[in-house]
């Protein structure tokens, strides 16, 4: 140990200066008779030195217990003394020292607790004196010292052990102290980290508070940037570089979150949500309802600049006039003002610019799958079609339909096309598209709407002048040229109609079905199938003749008596066949949409298709 060395060292020097040579007080003597002789050191001076050397070793050592191993092991110093035992005071109790006996270590312990901080006789075995010393300090107590020894020490003897005992307990004092000082600067570093924790935990509390006042720190500093270079021509260089990072929308609405303070989203033209910025985020956000949506885009789309609606301030992203998306802000406060304006209009610009690019990549795929849509419609052989469709992402298996679709004040060009595809999307209709010279094809995963798709392409063409043409379910990759054929001439006749604007359904056509060029025996078939299927499946099954029987009536004229005679029946069984061919087929005799269809089925069925063979 440090204080030990320091100790030896010195007692060495100590002997090196006070010892002679032996012989040497003759030598001396004989050689130089004139010279005074050197003083020998009393037995008291040496005690002294050793104390002295012992002292500095215990005020140069900090550690308590290495104090009190160095005053019992260099006790001797100070007499005939043995260190029978040590002790340090941790907190209310006396721990013994490791270098205590363990042979009177029980009778010793209990003795120097007896004594409650006073010096007091020691009995141990075979020593004739014995006691316990209290090392104490200016703050009390430290620890106990008990020394025996082999016979009553003297007076000196005495004066040097209660000496070593008063240099222990200051070493022990200085020791302590130093502890204390170290103790004190930890518990101060610990209550500064506890005050910064508090400090920081009051300005988390306060954040909320100083939000606005913040904002106002920070439109304050924006008005300065704007006497020096213009607030405007500083918000557009910021949401220059936004858009130049290619941080698409979310380094849009972080920019502009943090310039206005407000929560900033943006939704595609649909309303669906790409981006948030910002507290109150509504999870989960909520499904648009495509009406009310497109009513929105143009009430938007009518007025300059960004429109309050409810407690968001709204502006279109669009491009060369076409709506892109929307870009907001959450003002539920109504604190928007015109730089919160302006911002809002900057942002736009650059998110247009961001969101022109990813149309660019959109319109890669639309290429696709609209060379997709056209070799379908004029036919493809099915593996290699269902193939591409799976890499464009859509699913040809099951039925689909083909719906054409033409507006009498649009061009049909490409941006016509993407509308029609929007608004199709927007309705919930899956599908391929494709354009032809005069009108738009949809190759669709679903039967359309009987009027959402015409309904919500008035809205967005901002005219109801539209025709649209709907194809028979098709199942089969084969037969989409086929239905494509059906959509025109559904098309077709409803654009000759009455009511030329709306939705025509080719399996609602009727006889119009079979009037048309290119209309051949697989369609006459098909008219047939569906005026006459039922009773021809239930003749079939009953060996019955409930066909002829409504061909009969048909030819005689409605009359009951000549069809009767001409059947070699009786007038009430043709009364009861013909109730029976109204529940069976499921068409009323007395509607002349049903009678006129009914009557060029018959005809076409013994005619054409050779039904009575």
């Amino acid at each position: 140990m440090v204080g030990s060395r320091a100790y030896r060292l010195y007692h060495r020097r100590s002997d090196r200066r006070g010892s002679l040579p032996k012989g040497g007080a003759r030598r001396h003597a004989t050689t130089a008779p004139k010279r005074s002789r050197l003083p020998v050191r009393t037995p008291a001076a040496h005690a002294l030195q050793e104390l002295a050397a012992l002292s500095h070793a215990l005020f140069d050592t900090s550690d308590e217990r290495e104090i009190l191993r160095l005053a019992m092991n260099h006790l001797v110093a100070a007499g005939p003394y043995s260190a029978e035992a040590g002790y340090l005071k941790v907190g209310h109790d006396l721990v013994p020292s490791p270098g205590n006996g363990p042979t009177h270590a029980v009778a010793v312990a209990r003795r120097v607790r007896e004594l409650a901080g006073q010096d007091g006789k020691v009995i141990v075995a075979g020593m004739p004196w014995g006691r316990a010393l209290g090392l104490r300090g200016p703050a009390g107590l430290h620890g106990y010292l008990v020394v025996t020894a082999v016979s009553r020490p003297t007076r000196a003897e005495r004066s040097l052990l209660a000496m070593l005992i008063r240099h222990t307990a200051a070493a022990l004092s200085v020791a302590v102290a130093r502890r204390g000082r170290h103790e004190d600067a930890l518990e101060l570093h610990r209550l500064r980290k506890d005050t910064l924790e508090l400090r920081q935990l009051r300005k988390d509390v306060l954040e909320l508070h100083r939000l606005r006042e913040e904002r106002t720190v920070l439109q304050r500093q924006l008005v300065t940037v704007a006497a020096e270079l213009g607030y405007e021509r500083a918000v557009h260089a910021l949401m220059a570089d936004v858009a130049a990072s290619g941080g698409g929308e979310e380094a849009v609405t972080r920019a502009l979150h943090g310039l206005t303070g407000l929560p900033a989203l943006v939704e595609d033209r649909f309303g669906r949500l790409t981006s948030w910025t910002g507290p109150g985020c509504p999870v989960p956000y909520p499904e648009p309802d495509p009406v009310r949506r497109e009513d929105m885009l143009h009430a938007v789309a009518r007025q300059t600049g960004p429109v309050r609606i409810g407690d968001r301030v709204v502006t279109l992203i669009r491009p060369h006039g076409e709506i892109l998306g929307v870009l907001a802000l959450v003002d539920v406060r109504d604190e928007a003002d015109e730089r919160t304006v302006l911002a809002l209009g900057h942002a736009a610009t650059a998110l247009a610019l961001e969101l022109t690019h990813l149309r660019s990549l959109a319109e890669m795929e639309l290429r696709l799958r609209r060379e997709l849509a056209d070799d379908l419609l004029t036919g493809t052989d099915g593996p290699s079609a269902y193939a591409r469709s799976a890499a464009v992402g859509h699913d040809l298996h099951g039925s689909h339909y083909i719906v054409a679709v033409q507006w009498s004040n649009r061009t049909t060009d490409d941006s016509f096309a993407q509308s029609v595809g929007r608004v199709a999307a927007a309705v919930g209709m899956r599908s391929l598209l494709t354009r032809r010279s005069d009108h738009v094809v949809l190759i669709a995963g679903d039967r359309p709407h009987a009027h959402a798709l015409y309904e919500a392409l008035a809205r967005e063409n901002g005219t109801r002048s539209g025709t649209i043409g709907v194809s028979a379910s098709c199942d089969a990759v084969d037969d989409i040229p086929h239905h494509y054929r059906e959509a025109q001439r559904a098309l077709d006749v409803r654009r000759h109609s009455r009511e030329r604007f709306g939705t025509s359904f080719f399996d609602e056509l009727g006889l119009y079905r079979i009037l048309g060029p290119g209309s051949g025996r697989r369609e006459l078939e098909r008219f047939v199938q569906e005026w006459l299927g039922q009773l021809i499946d239930y003749d079939s099954r009953h060996h019955a003749t409930m066909v002829e029987t409504l061909s009969r009536y048909f030819d005689c004229g409605g009359n009951y008596d000549e069809t009767a005679d001409s059947l070699a029946i009786h007038r009430s069984t043709l009364r009861y066949r013909l109730q029976r061919i109204r529940d069976i087929s499921g068409h009323d005799l007395a509607n002349v949409e049903d009678r006129l269809n009914l009557q060029v089925a018959t005809r076409v069925w013994k005619i054409v298709l050779g039904g009575l063979d």
